[in-house]
C-alpha cells in the first residue's frame, strides 16, 4: 500500500519539476529568438503560449494519473 503513495508522490514530483525545467527552457528561449528577430515577436509570443499551454497539459496528467493511484488502487 505505501509503495502507492510513493509512486504518486514520485510522479507528481517529477512532473513538477520537469514542467519548472521546462518553462525556463521556453522562456530563455523565447528571449533569444525575440532579440535576435524583434520584428517576429508577436508570432514567437503566440507559439510561446501554445507551447506553454501544452507544456501545462503534462502535470496535469500525472494529478490525474497520481489521484487514480492514491483512491483507487490504494483505497
Amino acid at each position: 500500500m505505501s509503495m502507492v503513495y510513493i509512486a504518486a508522490s514520485i510522479i507528481l514530483g517529477l512532473g513538477a519539476l520537469a514542467t519548472g525545467i521546462g518553462f525556463g527552457l521556453l522562456g530563455g528561449k523565447l528571449l533569444e529568438a525575440t532579440a535576435r528577430q524583434p520584428e517576429l515577436s508577436n508570432q514567437l509570443q503566440v507559439k510561446a503560449f501554445i507551447m506553454a499551454g501544452l507544456l501545462d497539459a503534462v502535470p496535469m496528467i500525472g494529478v490525474g494519473l497520481a489521484m487514480y493511484l492514491i483512491f483507487v488502487v490504494a483505497g
